[in-house]
């Protein structure tokens, strides 16, 4: 079987078995409509439904779907996305089938709707240093790493393992000096979180900045001064 079959069919049972798990299925329908940005016109098109139905079910108006309607789902979003050349598949593709264990990862969160950018850096009294623009972006998660332990203990290429179940996520480092080499490791990844948070420095690097400016990343700086302390505060608005 093709690689990339296996690794479309192992997606499509992560997002299925995240449905079915969810407290809140129809918000967790949503949120995956929104990564693979497919309206729920295009959507219900696909699946020769009415748009009014899929909106039921994410409003929770109707009761949550089967698992037989959640696999349809997933599988129409899949085939919209093959169509449209496979972008978002894509991303997926390139996280390794074996997530490392690190000590560099202190904290990952998913969340079950949407938050916008601006409102989670107001959180944890972030400022935008570049990109600013795309504040209006959403995040569907956070992961928060130490720079230095994962400097020393990932590669590059294994820097993919903090990314959870989206790169539509957060990426706060914290111990930071200058932000240069989180921004070069993320650059070579070539996987571009919604927003990269750095805590530890007063001023960043010119270079780390430039990289946010070029790959489209907004960059922001948190004048909160300790991993423990934001760690605490992201728990107390994201439970």
């Amino acid at each position: 079987m093709d690689v990339n079959k296996i690794a479309e069919d192992n997606l499509i049972k992560q997002i299925c078995g995240e449905i079915v798990l969810s407290t809140k299925p129809g918000l967790t329908v949503r949120k995956w409509r929104n990564i693979f940005k497919i309206s729920q016109r295009e959507l219900a098109d696909e699946l020769r439904i009415m748009p009014s139905v899929i909106s039921d079910y994410e409003s929770g108006r109707r009761t949550s779907p089967g698992i037989k309607i959640i696999q349809r789902f997933v599988e129409a979003l899949v085939n919209i996305d093959n169509r449209r050349g496979g972008r978002v598949l894509r991303e997926f593709y390139s996280f390794p089938s074996k997530n490392i264990l690190s000590s560099a990862v202190l904290d990952i969160k998913e969340f079950t709707t949407p938050v916008n950018v601006k409102d989670f850096c107001k959180e944890i009294k972030c400022r935008i240093m570049v990109r600013e623009d795309l504040g209006d972006r959403n995040i569907y998660g956070y992961t928060i790493v130490d720079a230095i332990k994962a400097i020393i203990e990932l590669s590059p290429t294994e820097l993919v393992n903090i990314y959870g179940l989206t790169t539509d996520r957060a990426l706060i480092f914290t111990n930071v000096s200058s932000g240069r080499s989180p921004m070069v490791a993320l650059k070579v990844t070539n996987l571009k979180p919604n927003l990269v948070v750095f805590q530890g420095p007063k001023e960043l690097d010119e270079i780390a900045l430039r990289i946010g400016e070029v790959e489209s990343i907004p960059v922001a700086l948190t004048r909160i001064e300790n991993a423990e302390e934001l760690m605490k505060t992201l728990k107390r608005a994201y439970p």
